[in-house]
């Protein structure tokens, strides 16, 4: 006889391990091929309580954003993008952290230039697993599209024969290795 039970997220705090985490982005670029970003300098913190109800904050330094070209970098960090001299920060806070069968699935409100609207993350949640070091980790994965010209990030050139240089969706992509805190 089997006994069905219901998975729920660890309790406790969960820290960022960032030297094994990532933040990323793609964009269609030029209609025709696909642009990758990263962001080098984030945190994240995961709260889960007793009662299962869990908090996940994440916040980005907009100035570590890395990209192939220097010029395009500091292109992303001037006003047309990021801005990052009167927003230096981007954030995501969420309030409803849940698993819906294997899935985890995060409810909560992105904010990137002053702008702040709901945005759903789905993806998985791995362990927890002890590491060879006797440390607790937990492995978060998410991924979400959001339309890039609601947080004010309106930068766009027509192409000569049609379409746009940037695509308005952007695919935000969150690796994050946590461990118990």
């Amino acid at each position: 006889m089997s006994v069905a039970t219901e998975q729920q997220i660890p309790t406790g705090t969960w820290q960022l391990d960032k030297i094994h985490s990532s933040a990323t982005f793609a964009v269609k670029h030029m209609v025709v091929a696909t642009f990758r970003g990263r962001f080098e300098d984030f945190d994240a913190t995961l709260e889960v309580g007793e009662d299962g109800s869990g908090h996940l904050v994440g916040t980005v330094k907009a100035d570590s954003i890395q990209v192939k070209d220097e010029n395009l970098a500091a292109h992303l960090k001037s006003p047309d993008f990021f801005d990052v001299e009167n927003y230096p920060e981007l954030r995501y806070e969420a309030r409803n952290v849940r698993l819906d069968g294997d899935e985890l699935v995060v409810d909560g409100e992105l904010t990137i230039k002053g702008n702040t609207h709901p945005v759903e993350g789905r993806g998985a949640l791995v362990g927890p697993h002890e590491d060879i070091a006797g440390n607790t980790k937990l492995g978060i994965n998410l991924e979400t599209v959001i339309d890039r010209t609601q947080f004010g990030l309106n930068w766009n050139a027509e192409l000569p024969k049609g379409g746009y240089a940037l695509a308005n969706d952007v695919t935000l992509v969150v690796e994050l290795e946590l461990a118990r805190a």
